[in-house]
Order: structure tokens, then C-alpha cells, then sequence
């Protein structure tokens, strides 16, 4: 049984109406502050069910909740709310979001692109015949077909992953050809993380360099960089790349001014005009090089946590410039943020397997309790199935961490990692060679 909230008339108060598709994980930080500027929220579910992997979203502040079932019905529905805003989110929304925007006369990002902005063979061939530094390719569903592609262009190791997912799913760096047979018929074989089957898998050059995030808010073309993070990532003997912890950039450290001109360029070759977007390049000895971008905001996003380190954030930047368009070019349109503090956002690793009897609070008070902490989100609760992590839904905390001293942080990191393990109680516990 899904969750809906009451859809109450559209006719009501004179307040402007968003319209939010698919508000999972992250996407829950952006009604506050749609509502902080007055509108009312609705939110548009893709699917007849919610899906499994995230949590579902909390649909008590929205208006009303629809669940979406063709484009022309979900169209009618909308309507007589007037909305000013159409947007994704969170990833699985990011089609229908495009096709509803348009269709409904809100700003847009509009369809022509949309398989660019979520087809990541499509999204790096665009970029390519746009001229900008990308990764070699193919795709196919034909396993025998990526394994030649990989052994003609004969530079190891390479990356296999699926074409429409996110967040590390099925991501293999494969370092011979009888790894990429292996990781493209697990591809072939799966679902992603949003349930849609992968008929095709992409199999990419790899891009040797640090992994950088790029987070950034549009509107009319107009953009504000929200910050630039360095990822720390592990490679497992699986060849999956598991997320370990990203670290926030001075606004003119190192490569951040090369990666915000390169997002910039890559965004205006996908048509992106408006909202949010979440941009993970890799910054190679030749320069930066996209490995895909989100039109939707961060998944490590925290309001709180980033006003504190960047002084803003990507969800009242995102309200502010749907809804109030002058001030945010004239406050924030081309500028971008200043680290205040410096700042890690740590995605928790486990070994451990078994099921989720109970937290340990006392566990959970200590890690609060560590100076640098700003926050920190279970990602579990008790019934559900803890798994060895192998991508970022499989990591077990969120955890955010701010300082004026990065020794602090440090100390800090370390202690985490002790006390990371004790948070959840598991039934019939093992433990994983991964």
C-alpha cells in the first residue's frame, strides 16, 4: 500500500504551487524551503509503488500526492493547480519531471536532451560533439561485443557499469578482458537501483586522476557554484569503487576554478538551464573530464551542514531561484561559494551482514558526541537487511563533520571508524571478505 498524502482541491489559498517528482533521500530537504517562499508543494510519484531502495518520501507537507500513470492524465491533474515550478527530486525523476515542465509551461530544461541528462552513453557522446574532454565508449547488450571493444583498445583497466543508474550501482573497473565478461553480464543480468532492467551495458576508458564533485544551481542559463568536493574513494578486490568520504574545496583551491568552468560548459552542451545539478568529473593529467551529471540536487546534501561550511546551500538556492528568479541573479547568478570551515561528508563502509535487530543508541551518542559532528543520518532501522558495502545505498551512515582545524577532523574520522560497526545490532552476524 503506498503512502498518499490528502489531495485536496487546487482551488485554496493564492500561493504558488511546485511540483516535486520523485522527492526521495536528499530530495526532502527542498519543501522547507519551496515553503519558507511561500508556495505549496505537490509531489508526483513515478511509479505505481515507491521504490524499494530509498526511503519513502514523507509526504505530510505536500498539498497533494499524485501517483503518476501517463503523461497526458498526470498533465490534467497538475493543471488546475497553476504550478510555477515542475522538478525532479531526485535521479528516477529527472524524465518525467522534463516531460511534465514542459508540457505544463514552467521553466525547463525541455525533452529534447533528456536522454542526454540520463542515458550515460548519450550524456558523453553529447559532450563530445560539443568538444569538451570525455571518456571512449561503447555500449551494446551483446557481452562479446564490450569484451572486444575493451581488448581492441587494449589500455587497461577500463569501467563497466549500467547506462541509467547511480550512486556506484554495478560500477566495475575491470583490469583484463575476462573482467569485463564478468561485470557486463552482471550488468546484463540486473536491475538498477530505480528497477528499470539494463538491456544495455557501457563499457568506458578509465580516467586515471582525483574525483572531484561539482555542485551547482541554474536558472535562465545563470549559474551558482555550491561547492566543489574532493572524493576518497576505496577500490575493492571485486573491482566495485565504494564511497568513502568527500571533502570540501577552497572555491579557488587547486583544480576547483578548472572543474566549475568545465561543469559550466558541460551543462550548457546537455541544455541544462534550470535547477539543480550534481556533477562528479574526474580530473585527469590532460584536465577535467565528465563522469556523469545529475539534474537533481546532492545526495550528500544538508542544509544546515552546508550553510555552516559553504555559506548556502543547494535547496534554498534551488527555491530561491524557481521562485524569486531576480533576486538570485542578482544575489547569486555567476558567483559561487566560500568555505567557511572545512568540512567532510563521510559515507560509512561495513564488512558486516545481518539483519537490523536494534540501534545502539549509546553507539550513535558517542559518534554525536564527537566535536567535528554536525549531523549524522542512519541510513537503517531495525527489520531491515544490513549488507556488505559495495556502493553508496549499501554504505550504513551519513555522517557530516565541520571544523576551523583539520587535525580535528582527522582525530575525528578515526574515531568513527571505530565506533562505525557498534551503531546497528545484528542478528546471525558475518562478516564479508569484500
Amino acid at each position: 500500500m503506498v503512502p498518499t498524502a490528502p489531495d485536496r482541491s487546487p482551488s485554496g489559498p493564492d500561493r504558488p504551487v511546485v511540483v516535486l517528482v520523485d522527492a526521495y533521500t536528499s530530495g526532502k530537504y527542498l519543501p522547507p524551503e519551496f515553503a519558507a517562499l511561500g508556495a505549496d508543494l505537490v509531489h508526483v510519484q513515478s511509479t505505481p509503488e515507491f521504490m524499494p531502495s530509498m526511503p519513502a518520501p514523507d509526504l505530510g507537507p505536500y498539498r497533494a500526492a499524485l501517483v503518476h500513470q501517463d503523461v497526458d492524465r498526470t498533465v490534467a491533474r497538475l493543471a488546475p493547480y497553476r504550478p510555477v515550478a515542475v522538478l525532479a527530486g531526485q535521479e528516477p525523476g529527472v524524465d518525467l519531471a522534463d516531460v511534465l515542465a514542459e508540457r505544463l509551461g514552467t521553466p525547463a530544461n525541455g525533452t529534447a536532451l533528456s536522454a542526454a541528462r540520463r542515458d550515460k552513453y548519450v550524456m558523453i557522446e553529447t559532450l563530445r560533439a560539443a568538444g569538451l574532454r570525455c571518456a571512449d565508449q561503447a555500449r551494446s547488450g551483446d557481452v562479446d561485443r564490450l569484451v572486444a571493444w575493451a581488448r581492441a583498445r587494449g589500455s587497461w583497466p577500463v569501467v563497466v557499469k549500467p547506462l541509467r543508474s547511480a550512486a556506484g550501482d554495478s560500477v566495475f573497473v575491470c583490469r583484463d578482458t575476462a573482467e569485463v565478461r564478468q561485470a557486463a553480464e552482471a550488468v546484463l543480468a540486473g536491475e538498477t537501483i530505480y528497477q528499470e532492467s539494463n538491456h544495455e551495458a557501457l563499457v568506458q576508458s578509465y580516467l586515471h586522476g582525483t574525483e572531484y564533485v561539482v555542485d551547482m544551481v541554474s536558472r535562465d542559463g545563470r549559474r551558482h557554484l555550491c561547492g566543489v568536493w574532493e572524493y576518497q574513494k576505496r577500490l575493492l578486490p571485486s573491482g566495485r569503487n565504494i564511497y568513502d568520504r568527500e571533502r570540501l574545496l577552497a572555491h579557488d583551491e587547486g583544480p576547483a576554478p578548472a572543474l566549475a568552468a568545465y561543469v559550466s560548459a558541460a551543462l550548457d552542451a546537455l541544455g541544462v538551464r534550470h535547477g539543480p545539478t550534481h556533477a562528479e568529473v574526474i580530473m585527469t593529467p590532460e584536465g577535467p573530464a565528465l563522469v556523469e551529471v545529475g539534474t537533481r540536487i546532492a545526495g550528500n546534501m544538508h542544509p544546515g551542514f552546508h550553510d555552516a561550511c559553504a555559506g548556502g546551500n543547494q535547496a534554498t538556492l534551488t527555491a530561491l531561484a524557481y521562485l524569486d528568479p531576480e533576486t538570485f541573479h542578482a544575489r547569486h547568478a555567476d558567483r559561487g561559494y566560500r568555505r567557511r570551515a572545512h568540512a567532510v561528508c563521510c559515507t560509512t563502509p561495513t564488512t558486516q551482514e545481518g539483519l537490523v535487530e536494534g540501534v545502539d543508541e549509546a553507539a550513535v551518542a558517542a559518534i554525536r558526541a564527537l566535536p567535528t559532528v554536525h549531523g549524522l543520518n542512519l541510513k537503517l532501522g531495525p527489520g531491515q537487511y544490513l549488507r556488505p558495502t559495495v556502493d553508496l545505498y549499501t554504505s550504513t551512515l551519513r555522517v557530516f563533520l565541520l571544523s576551523e582545524d583539520p587535525g580535528a577532523l582527522a582525530r575525528d574520522l578515526e574515531r568513527l571508524g571505530e565506533l562505525k560497526d557498534q551503531v546497528y545490532r545484528l542478528r546471525d552476524r558475518q562478516e564479508s571478505l569484500l
